[in-house]
């Protein structure tokens, strides 16, 4: 029964430097098969960065995409969460700011991202995955 974000996020992260290229962003997106990077300036996370602000935020707009940064087109300064939250905030987080990936951050270091998939993963198809009443809290 997962009932912490660390028992369902995907560790690890994938990042890119606010000055990096949407090019550099997109390869590096390509290469480790995900759609979205962590944006870190040194060790602090800055921003997140999604395939599809890419398409929308840069490409759809005529930008050229060697030229723009990936400070101009990501969502900046993102909710985190802790990898010892409650799988309830992290959904509760992600209703309130409507977003669908939370960047893990423990003592100020990104340690991972938790997704939507990764919570309705831990959920099940029948909902119940978090304990008996989908709360997480035991009865």
């Amino acid at each position: 029964m997962a009932v912490y974000v660390k028992d369902v996020m995907t560790p690890g992260v994938a990042a890119v430097r606010p000055e990096s290229s949407l090019v550099e962003a997109a390869q590096l997106m390509r290469t480790q098969d995900i759609g979205d990077v962590v944006v870190a300036d040194g060790q602090e996370v800055v921003g997140v960065l999604t395939d599809r602000d890419i398409t929308v935020r840069a490409v759809a707009e005529g930008l050229d995409p060697m030229a723009v940064a990936v400070r101009a087109v990501c969502t900046p300064d993102p909710v985190v969460i802790s990898p010892d939250d409650p799988v309830t905030d992290a959904i509760a987080l992600m209703r309130e700011h409507s977003v669908r990936r939370l960047p893990v951050v423990e003592n100020g270091l990104p340690v991972g991202i938790v997704s939507l998939g990764d919570l309705a993963d831990a959920l099940g198809s029948d909902g119940t995955g978090l304990g008996g009443d989908g709360t997480g809290k035991e009865a």
